[in-house]
Parts: C-alpha cells; sequence; structure tokens
C-alpha cells in the first residue's frame, strides 16, 4: 500500500543522518559502501561523483525499516528515516507535494486543499512541524506539467483569498522539471516514520488537523 502511493526513483533513497558529535543532519543516498575503508570518500567526494557506488534500491525493506524506524540488522536503538526521489529518470512524477510552514501553514494549507477539492483534484495533507499537501497522479506524469498545476492551484487559491498572504508555502516536490546531470533533484523524507507517529507528527490528518 505504502510503496503504491510513495513512488519514486527505484534504484536509490536517501536516508536520513545524524552526528553525533557535531549535532549535524541532513539526508544522504543510501550506499552498501558507504564508509567502507577504500571505497567511500565522504565528504571529500560527493556520492553522486563517486565511482564506488553502490546505491540501494527503495523496496519493501526500506519501507518496513522506515515505520519501524530502525533496521533489524543494525544496532538497535538507530534510527532509520528514509526519503525519497520523486523526479524519476524521463522526468516523471507519482506525486507532486506542496509544502507549509511557519505560523499560518495549517490555515494555508487548508485554503490550498479546499482549491484543490472545488477543481476535483484529490489531495491529502500531512502533519507535523508545518505541513505537506500531496496529490497522487494514477500514471507517471511529466514534472513540468504536475509543477504547472501545482501552481495554478496555488495562484488560484491566493485570488480566492486575498487576505491570506502564504508566507508559509516553501515549495514543491518535485522541486525542478528536469533531472540534474548525474544527480537525483530534490528528496522529500517520507511519512509515518514510528518515532515523530508516536507524537502525533508526520501522519495525515482530517479537514480539523487531526490524525
Amino acid at each position: 500500500l505504502f510503496l503504491s502511493l510513495f513512488k519514486g526513483r527505484e534504484d536509490a533513497y536517501p536516508r536520513r543522518f545524524e552526528s553525533a558529535k557535531s549535532g549535524k543532519s541532513g539526508y544522504s543516498p543510501a550506499s552498501a559502501n558507504e564508509w567502507a575503508p577504500g571505497l567511500c570518500h565522504k565528504p571529500r567526494i560527493k556520492c553522486t561523483e563517486c565511482k564506488n557506488q553502490a546505491f540501494l534500491p527503495a523496496n519493501e525493506a526500506m519501507i518496513r525499516n522506515h515505520l519501524l524506524g530502525q533496521d533489524p540488522s543494525e544496532a538497535k536503538g538507530k534510527d532509520f528515516t528514509a526519503g525519497i526521489y520523486p523526479l524519476l529518470l524521463d522526468e516523471t512524477c507519482w506525486f507532486l507535494a506542496t509544502d507549509f510552514d511557519k505560523r499560518t501553514w495549517q490555515e494555508d494549507a487548508a485554503a490550498f486543499l479546499e482549491t484543490c477539492q472545488t477543481h476535483n483534484v484529490p489531495a491529502r495533507s500531512r502533519s507535523g512541524n508545518g505541513g505537506h499537501v500531496w496529490i497522487f497522479f494514477s500514471q507517471p506524469t511529466p514534472a513540468k506539467v504536475a509543477r504547472r498545476l501545482a501552481s495554478y492551484l496555488l495562484t488560484r487559491t491566493m485570488e480566492q483569498r486575498p487576505e491570506i498572504g502564504f508566507d508559509s508555502y516553501d515549495r514543491f516536490f518535485p522541486s525542478q522539471d528536469t533531472l540534474p546531470q548525474g544527480g537525483f533533484g530534490n528528496l522529500i523524507a517520507l511519512p509515518l516514520q514510528k518515532r515523530p507517529r508516536a507524537n502525533e507528527n508526520s501522519v495525515f490528518v482530517n479537514e480539523k488537523f487531526e490524525p
């Protein structure tokens, strides 16, 4: 069920990391060669430029670990949070997510959802410290077309609700029309990871923003 909705690149996926020393966090492509002596040369060489690439596929095992919040084969307590690269190699996508944050994200997301409904565009909202509004497609859709659709819906929302400044709007995912040469494009974190879900974050919500 999860894989049927959150479709992206199947040959690679990003995984969240957090340094115990510096506290720095982010995402990098999951690789079988990560930190392997003589094979991995991070951070001197970027993963996308590495000659020893061994990216792990986005599959059911990855989704299982994400929902569990850990990989059973790793040290217990180590967090496992996955993302996905929505832009496919042929520059199409299976979904379009609109990101809202800051103080007014709920009001703005609700207004955007209302516009989606009046234009017969099925959409769902995910909560956290901000929100994502997801539009799922029944077939791969050119990212250029998907982003144009979302831009139109956002513009119509602002026209109908001029009192809303939409300062909370951040970006669309995918964030590009075309795939950067040798790269993946922007990633989006997958929802429903166990730890934030326990605090009713990263979950899907109804029109009252209830999980």
